[in-house]
């Protein structure tokens, strides 16, 4: 089977969610275990509730740590699910804070949010990944770069009126 030249392809706005967990006493599962066992139950939840922005998400490794990258189709809706008090974010954060106040550093939490307005992405001989897995997936044609495909994103911005927005020419 022959993989071609793909890129990503959405309209809207767009997040990416970065959240990891340091486990700093490997040796205390007690202390940790709740928190590496939270994120799956939020993943399912968000899954599972068609609006809730969640385009999909992504699990790493970096190094013992885990980290999960998140694709969401608004900023509104990450931070509603976040406050959410009916919701399993709320409760797990909570229960972790808990935790922590009595044992120390024993595992830490850390997120990084960014609102995308431009993305570029490749996918040569692989499947679609990351944002062409959860938005939608295009095939680039011969000759076509990253650069000119990140500067035909910025091209047809539109203004706040609704009207397309043309950036000046290289």
């Amino acid at each position: 089977m022959r993989i071609d030249r793909r890129t990503h392809h959405h309209d809207g706005d767009l997040v990416v969610f970065l959240i990891g967990m340091t486990i700093n006493k490997v040796w205390r599962p007690d202390l940790w275990m709740p928190s590496f066992a939270a994120m799956p139950r939020m993943l399912r939840e968000l899954a599972g509730e068609r609006d809730s922005g969640l385009l999909g998400y992504r699990y790493l490794l970096e190094g013992l740590n885990p980290v999960v990258i998140q694709y969401w189709d608004s900023l509104d809706k990450l931070y509603a699910y976040a406050s959410n008090p009916d919701a399993e974010h709320r409760p797990a954060w909570g229960a972790f804070n808990r935790r922590a106040a009595k044992a120390p550093n024993a595992v830490g939490i850390w997120h990084e949010t960014f609102s995308v307005d431009r993305a570029e992405s490749v996918y040569n001989g692989t499947p679609p990944l990351g944002l062409a897995k959860f938005t939608s997936s295009t095939p680039i044609s011969r000759g076509n770069r990253a650069r000119s495909r990140l500067a035909a994103v910025r091209n047809s911005a539109p203004h706040p009126d609704g009207s397309a927005e043309s950036a000046p020419g290289p």
